[in-house]
């Protein structure tokens, strides 16, 4: 495919300091996230950062956090909280060497507690570094060409893209697309290479962010690629979302659709969960200024005095869809053209081995809410690694947290299949529909902003509702479920069939009704509940399904039917 070269992007766009919130001072007054990151590193009395470079540094995907398992026994005792720094890889698409593999592997034993930890935007987290191990974990990942840039903060988050093995060559124009809008939207300065690679800092001849500007952007922007059927991306989701058009297998363009975002704040009306709205289509070769165009209006008008107000689902909904279309469309120069037609039927992984078009192997496996650990009885992470050491293709994660061992060839497959079999990793054939949709957030101990239990929770609870599954043989059905530890949707529980997000300590909201391939936001089912009333629940409404739903009907789809929630339709507001 001809992509033509990508737009100047020379605008310095900073604004008036009495114009913007705190946040947004911050980051104008940073030196281009520089602030005294170096000095707060470099303080070895504690082990953690000045609370304003911990903002900055989200930037560069790391986020402080303590250990809340032992934050009250420490303050009691007049103890510093048990700091330590998560870090999240920028890896568009989810794709991944087995060299990289091996790498991220010695590094988590080294500096990460033993663990990988698989996200729902397709990257890996290390957690629990210290704050004087950083800046090797990061020359390490220099060291087979990743980085942690954008990762988190004010900017471009890691771009997603669908993981269709069936579709080989498809995938892979999408994919090579979507890694060069990740290198395309990333921030450019050079704080990065100076504070993590100790680097000298260069002069530059204009502007250092000559899009972003002092303050980048007003709120994460998040970008991702879908390719139908699948919609594991969870597109709607996204700030700016591209629906991968083809024809008779050869891309053509792509369906523009802007304005999701799945974070809402507990007594705070204001803030909702949105889909994505599809305002039109694009030629392949227009993607790159279609990003300029729509990441440049949220960077003008998204709102920089009030943080929860901030995101672009709420700047398109105070200015209005078409006004919004329209200023995006001036900035291009050109209409976007009527949206095509096509098709979503999942937003889960087909699990198992897969062959693609070009005769390569692939095997999805199950990795149950993306954690990669040893434990006595499975020592997971040792038997990646295994695989790793002999496999010739790639790994892709997956936005469901799940693993692709992928492109292997077929004399090679009896390798990998006797490794799978040696460290058990072939588990997903015994696993309920339930369990294999299932995903949390990581939630407790180290989130900041947890109110409950997620991933250390939700295996336990989905065991309990599987026994509601068998008494009414629905063991084997597909049926998504989704834990946070908080609103904030990192899981992105809004879509899910069934989805919980944590209100308190073994409390949470029950919600209903999402869209199988999620087209559709859920609606709260129960509030701030626990898990009797949880379980009780279910038990009603999975048994009135067994009993009376139409052929092919989905849970999510058949809770509104019968009456348990309201439908939500997309792109409306939450509290509609």
């Amino acid at each position: 495919m001809d992509v033509k070269a990508e737009p100047d992007r020379s605008r310095d766009v900073s604004q008036p300091l009495d114009k913007l919130g705190p946040d947004e001072t911050l980051k104008a007054n940073s030196d281009y996230l520089r602030g005294t990151i170096k000095q707060s590193l470099a303080d070895e009395i504690t082990s953690a950062v000045a609370a304003s470079d911990a903002k900055l540094m989200k930037f560069f995907g790391i986020y402080q956090q303590d250990d809340r398992d032992i934050r009250d026994e420490r303050r009691r005792q007049k103890l510093e909280a048990a700091f330590s720094f998560m870090a999240r890889v920028r890896l568009p698409g989810g794709v991944c060497s087995p060299g990289q593999w091996l790498k991220l592997d010695d590094l988590a034993r080294n500096y990460g507690g033993d663990t990988l930890r698989l996200t729902t935007r397709q990257t890996f987290q290390f957690h629990r570094v210290m704050k004087h191990n950083l800046r090797s974990l990061l020359q390490g990942l220099r060291d087979v060409l990743l980085d942690t840039k954008a990762a988190c903060g004010d900017d471009t988050r890691g771009v997603m893209c669908t993981v269709n093995p069936d579709l080989s060559k498809l995938h892979a124009e999408v994919y090579a697309l979507a890694k060069r809008a990740s290198d395309h939207a990333v921030h450019r300065t050079g704080a990065y290479k100076e504070i993590w690679y100790g680097a000298e800092r260069e002069e530059t001849d204009g502007p250092e962010e000559p899009f972003y500007g002092r303050t980048y952007m007003p709120r994460k922007f998040k970008i991702g690629f879908a390719i139908p059927p699948s919609n594991d991306i969870d597109v709607y989701g996204q700030d700016l979302g591209f629906i991968a058009i083809a024809r008779r297998g050869k891309l053509k363009g792509f369906n523009v659709a802007i304005g999701g975002g799945l974070g809402r704040t507990d007594q705070s009306p204001k803030t909702y969960p949105r889909l994505a709205s599809v305002i039109g289509y694009i030629d392949a070769d227009k993607l790159f200024p279609t990003i300029d165009a729509v990441m440049s209006v949220q960077r003008d008008y998204g709102d920089r005095l009030d943080r929860l107000h901030a995101r672009f689902k709420y700047t398109i909904d105070e200015k209005g869809l078409d006004w919004i279309k329209a200023e995006t469309e001036r900035r291009l120069g050109f209409a976007l053209k009527p949206a095509e037609p096509y098709t979503f039927t999942s937003n889960g992984d087909p699990l198992g081995w897969v062959k693609g078009e070009d005769g390569r192997e692939h095997c999805i496996l199950f990795i149950q809410n993306g954690r990669i650990i040893n434990t006595p009885d499975f020592p997971m992470m040792d038997g990646l690694r295994a695989i790793a050491q002999v496999h010739k293709g790639m790994f892709r994660v997956t936005p469901n947290q799940n693993l692709i061992i992928a492109d292997i060839a077929s004399e090679d497959r009896p390798a990998i299949e006797a490794l799978m079999k040696q460290y058990g990793l072939d588990q997903f054939e015994t696993r309920s529909g339930l369990r294999l949709n299932s995903m949390a957030c990581v939630a407790l101990p180290t989130c900041g902003l947890a109110m409950a239990e997620s991933e250390r929770y939700l295996p336990d609870l989905v065991t309990r509702i599987e026994a509601i599954l068998n008494t009414h043989g629905l063991k084997d059905d597909p049926i998504t479920i989704r834990m946070t530890g908080c609103p904030n949707g990192c899981a992105r529980p809004y879509i899910a069939e069934i989805g919980l997000t944590g209100r308190a300590p073994g409390k949470y909201n029950l919600y209903l009704g999402g869209g199988f391939h999620g087209e559709r936001l859920n609606k709260m089912y129960l509030e701030n509940v626990g898990e009797p009333a949880i379980l009780e629940a279910l038990d009603k409404t999975l048994g009135h399904y067994a009993r009376e739903r139409k052929p092919g009907e989905h849970f999510g789809d058949f809770a509104i039917r019968a009456g348990y929630v309201a439908e939500v339709k997309e792109g409306r507001f939450f509290n509609d």
